[in-house]
């Protein structure tokens, strides 16, 4: 199947997720397709019966010599087949296939209503790209005022000759930003079920009264994101043992639990509405406005739209969210080993003469990734642009994208570690936990036993496995779900 985008409006989080993870293709409608030959008809209008009229990129050179004005000669011998071209970035990380892919749907997105001033059959051909191998993105080195760089890999391999005006609008804008966003929005909501089933399982492995996750405490909070973690840990521990618990409040990271998976929540949500704005954004430059009655041939004019100022810190407040989650989970692992009263064992995740100490070392490491998450989940400012005197403010977009993933993966490791934890100590104590957890607990203990050997095992590996999975493992009640 493919996705078929006859405007703008066809450019959401759902269309994205069948091209970048689905692996479909795109299809332009033919409303798309006269809305770009009308345009297009337009702006060859525009050159002609205003010569002198400046458009970037099409009668001046781009970049910092936008001083230098073209003739229509030189305008019409500008044509550039981008076949070999190739941007100077590298680095041994890239990006995932699907996020490459999401960037060419992105990109389409100036192209359907004609504000790209390109001819349908240059949407064709960017489309076609989903079709055929794609290029190999570095994640550093992507810098600069917009996503030149970026996209002048990203369109590498197209082989077509451009007319005046359209190899602009080829590596301009900021459809990597709507990308690079909505491939975190789309994936966070399943790693957030998966931390709230995590903590949850701890909740139960720790015996945490559950009064600090009365749903009647949303009203009196009146967050929605707050009310909605309420709702998501509730579905979890239905029908717990009420009775099992310890005799007094638990530790504050227990009962703050619906507040910072709140956060996380609203957080979430901020970067679902920047991603879905961000996808469906005109962000060239310069950018057509195709005629109306004011603007017989339409008007092409430079702007800043080319900017995200959307994504970056909504993935910097994912980061800094989940950054607390970390330490949550690293309390959470330091409190199942130590215990709180004299009717805990001395070590919570440790039978007599079985495994002994040797689970304390899950904490050792649980703060080692708590540290990770701290360095990397700090504010993404604007770089300067350097010495070129006309870009001389750069784009945050890919540095706060690499800083999330590294949040990501401290995220995952830190969960793992919980969920492991708290398996130990439900089988130490003989216990089940509520019966919404059981299918995930054995999930866990399937790719990591508990411990039975006075001399531990490696668990590293097995911890990995647990890391990468977990948020697949997480099927939430209706109840719990997170917008997925």
């Amino acid at each position: 199947m493919a996705v078929v985008v006859a405007s703008r409006r066809d450019f959401t989080l759902d269309n994205y997720r069948r091209v970048s993870v689905h692996g479909e293709g795109v299809t332009l409608g033919e409303e798309a397709r006269r809305a770009m030959a009308a345009s297009r008809t337009g702006f060859e209008r525009l050159l002609r019966s205003q010569p002198g009229t400046f458009v970037y990129g099409t009668t001046s050179r781009p970049g910092i010599e936008v001083g230098r004005t073209l003739t229509p000669d030189e305008q019409r011998s500008s044509t550039w087949s981008l076949h070999g071209e190739r941007s100077p970035s590298f680095g041994t990380d890239a990006l995932e296939e699907r996020v490459v892919r999401g960037m060419v749907f992105a990109r389409l997105a100036n192209y359907v209503e004609g504000h790209a001033n390109s001819r349908p059959e240059v949407a064709d051909a960017i489309a076609g790209l989903l079709d055929d191998p794609l290029p190999r993105i570095p994640l550093q080195g992507e810098v600069g005022p917009g996503e030149v760089i970026p996209l002048s890999h990203l369109m590498a391999g197209l082989s077509i000759d451009l007319l005046p005006g359209e190899r602009m609008a080829l590596v301009n804008g900021s459809p990597c930003a709507a990308a690079l966003g909505a491939d975190i929005a789309i994936g966070a909501p399943g790693r957030q079920a998966a931390a709230e089933a995590t903590f949850a399982l701890s909740v139960e492995a720790f015996r945490a009264p559950l009064e600090a996750y009365d749903p009647a405490l949303g009203d009196l909070w009146g967050d929605e994101g707050e009310t909605a973690a309420l709702s998501g840990l509730g579905s979890w521990l239905h029908d717990a043992d009420a009775d099992n618990r310890l005799g007094h409040q638990a530790p504050v990271s227990y009962r703050i639990l619906p507040k910072v998976l709140g956060q996380s929540r609203r957080a979430i949500a901020e970067l679902r509405r920047a991603a879905a704005v961000s996808l469906r954004s005109v962000s060239d430059n310069p950018v057509y406005f195709p005629p109306d009655d004011v603007h017989p041939h339409g008007r092409a004019i430079s702007t800043g739209g080319f900017h995200n100022a959307l994504v970056p810190p909504a993935l910097d407040a994912v980061s800094a969210a989940w950054a607390d989650l970390v330490l949550l989970a690293e309390r959470h692992v330091t409190a199942l080993h130590v215990g709180q009263t004299a009717d805990h064992l001395p070590h919570l995740l440790a039978r007599p003469g079985g495994a002994g100490g040797r689970t304390n070392l899950l904490g050792w490491v649980a703060g080692s990734y708590l540290e990770e998450a701290r360095s990397a989940a700090t504010m993404t400012h604007l770089p300067s642009g350097w010495a070129d005197a006309q870009n001389d403010v750069a784009n945050p977009t890919f540095a706060a994208y690499r800083k999330h993933r590294e949040v990501a993966r401290c995220v995952d490791a830190a969960l793992a570690l919980l969920a492991a934890s708290s398996s130990q100590a439900l089988w130490v104590t003989d216990r089940l936990p509520a019966p919404a957890l059981r299918p995930l607990l054995d999930r866990v203990r399937s790719i990591v036993p508990p411990l039975d050997d006075p001399a531990g095992r490696a668990m590293g590996e097995e911890l990995a496995r647990l890391g990468a999975a977990l948020a697949g493992l997480v099927r939430p009640p209706a109840s719990a779900d997170v917008d997925r």
